[in-house]
């Protein structure tokens, strides 16, 4: 079974964290939300109040296929034991995802150089030697990084992460059953 951890902070877009969270466990992914606050209890951006599944502390990384960071806020780039994992994670090439705000994340360590990426409108700049197409699709996966612009993307940047983790097959099943294919 393929696995995936999605990280939470105060601040973070509540769509892009929840639709990813609800498409991968419909698409049959152990899914693990980690808190990057001192408690397990996140607010996101729209005054939601979620219950993380653990916090960031003892968090064993490799056992996960992708790991996942929605936007909402560049609360992200402030932590600095979560910028660390997620160099690491990408300096030893393995599976990130990250939508609207978060890709910031991703330009700020480097990870996107040469890359294509996208972010949420205005952000451009925090996207550190990537390239960034003048009219940007939804979402884009180069190499082991899939990118996403924002609210509006949460579907589709979800069910990218799932056909990457699972199967194109898997991706289609689950957005047929959303009435989305």
């Amino acid at each position: 079974m393929a696995n995936a951890a999605i990280f939470f902070i105060n601040g973070f877009e509540e769509i892009e964290a929840l639709t990813s969270v609800d498409v991968l466990r419909r698409g049959g992914v152990d899914v693990e939300t980690v808190s990057l606050e001192s408690t397990h209890q996140v607010t996101g951006k729209h005054r939601v109040e979620i219950k993380a599944d653990r916090l960031l502390a003892g968090l064993d990384e490799p056992k996960y296929d992708i790991l996942i960071i929605p936007g909402g806020t560049l609360a992200y780039l402030e932590h600095r034991p979560f910028m660390d994992l997620i160099a690491a994670r990408g300096q030893a090439g393995r599976k990130l995802a990250a939508i609207c705000a978060a890709p910031a994340v991703l330009g700020r360590l480097g990870l996107l150089k040469g890359k294509k990426a996208v972010c949420y409108p205005g952000l451009e700049g925090e996207l550190t030697w990537a390239n960034v197409p003048t009219d940007p699709p939804a979402v884009i996966t180069d190499g082991t990084i899939t990118t996403s612009r924002g609210p509006s993307t949460a579907l589709v940047f979800a069910l990218e992460v799932l056909k990457i983790i699972t199967s194109p097959e898997q991706s289609l099943a689950v957005a047929k059953d959303m009435l989305a294919a």
